[in-house]
């Protein structure tokens, strides 16, 4: 059922005629630097209009968050009050752990948490989590519940995909529904074609209509090849979704959820880059590897002029330092 911020942020998209815009959750870059440059430039604040109406955290694995290993994660949950709404992500593949990581959810003052039921990677597979979970309905539903009674009051999304080798939305869709969650995010591709085809929005439009017919109280987001706002507005009105979960667009560019942003130039791109760097060796430093940063660093140059010999530069540098050294030295020469 819609509750929480969901249903806050559902009725300001509405008003405004737009869908609800939310951040996806992506391992190794979504971290809170990242996250912390999208808020500052794509939320709304009293100087800018903004449509970022969410953010996740990268995944994390409920089986860590109940181990030994909980603390090396923890840094993996870590946000400030900028960020808010903010959403947990776990993925695991025992209910009991799920109820144990939503109480710890529940600890840290998140605002809302989601299951990944999604993820392709072989690892996660192996585990029976992730988009394994379609091939376990009852098991999928366990994780729910559990999840559920351990969050309290606060909602709990799933984000998935239409299918493991083939699509079979209706028959999986229809045993989320059942478990009653806030939202569901469907990303419109297999598991078995992965990124490698256009995303099925048609099958999403879909889902739309299973969950009108079914009568549920919950929220239909769509994820896969949103390029810009006016292609996730034009989504929207098509596919008749409540909203739209943005991924591979918002590399190197923090601004994608602003209206009026600037256009992107040499210059404020390495400003940019220059800045998330910093907000990265602040609080990750000595922590999260600095390899992290580049693939940034090459979205953040990526179509622009003299590119190719820069994203050179940037993707030999070696430390924290020495990017911090070259992305002046690059504005200065631009």
């Amino acid at each position: 059922m819609v509750s929480g911020f969901w249903k806050k942020i559902a009725a300001r998209a509405k008003k405004e005629k737009r869908p609800i815009m939310v951040a996806a959750p992506m391992a190794n870059v979504t971290d809170a630097a990242f996250r912390r440059m999208l808020a500052k430039y794509g939320k709304r604040s009293i100087r800018r209009k903004g449509y970022l109406d969410a953010l996740w955290t990268e995944f994390v694995s409920c089986e860590g968050l109940c181990s030994p290993g909980r603390d090396v994660l923890l840094q993996d949950l870590m946000y400030d009050r900028s960020e808010r709404p903010i959403v947990a992500q776990f993925f695991g593949a025992k209910p009991e752990h799920f109820y144990e990581s939503a109480r710890l959810a529940q600890k840290l003052g998140f605002d809302g948490i989601d299951i990944n039921m999604g993820c392709p990677d072989k690892n996660v597979i192996r585990q029976g989590a992730g988009v394994g979970l379609i091939r376990t309905p009852e098991l999928a539903q366990e994780i729910i519940r559990a999840t559920m009674r351990g969050a309290g009051k606060l909602p709990v999304s799933v984000k998935t995909r239409i299918g493991f080798n083939s699509p079979d939305l209706k028959n999986w869709l229809s045993v989320l529904l059942e478990t009653d969650p806030a939202a569901i995010i469907i990303h419109g591709r297999t598991k078995k074609e992965m990124s490698l085809v256009p995303a099925h929005w048609d099958i999403i439009g879909e889902a739309v209509e299973i969950r009108n017919a079914s009568g549920k109280d919950v929220l239909v987001l769509g994820n896969g090849d949103v390029s810009s706002l006016e292609d996730a507005q034009k989504k929207y009105e098509t596919y008749g979704v409540d909203g739209v979960m943005i991924g591979r667009a918002m590399f190197g560019t923090p601004d994608f959820f602003a209206p009026n942003k600037k256009p992107a130039t040499l210059k404020r791109n390495l400003k940019l880059a220059l800045e998330h760097t910093l907000l990265f060796e602040k609080l990750f430093k000595g922590e999260k590897h600095f390899d992290i940063m580049k693939k940034h660093y090459r979205s953040y140059v990526a179509g622009l002029e003299n590119a190719k010999a820069m994203r050179f530069e940037l993707m030999n540098l070696k430390s924290l330092d020495a990017a911090k050294k070259t992305l002046k030295k690059l504005i200065a020469e631009a």
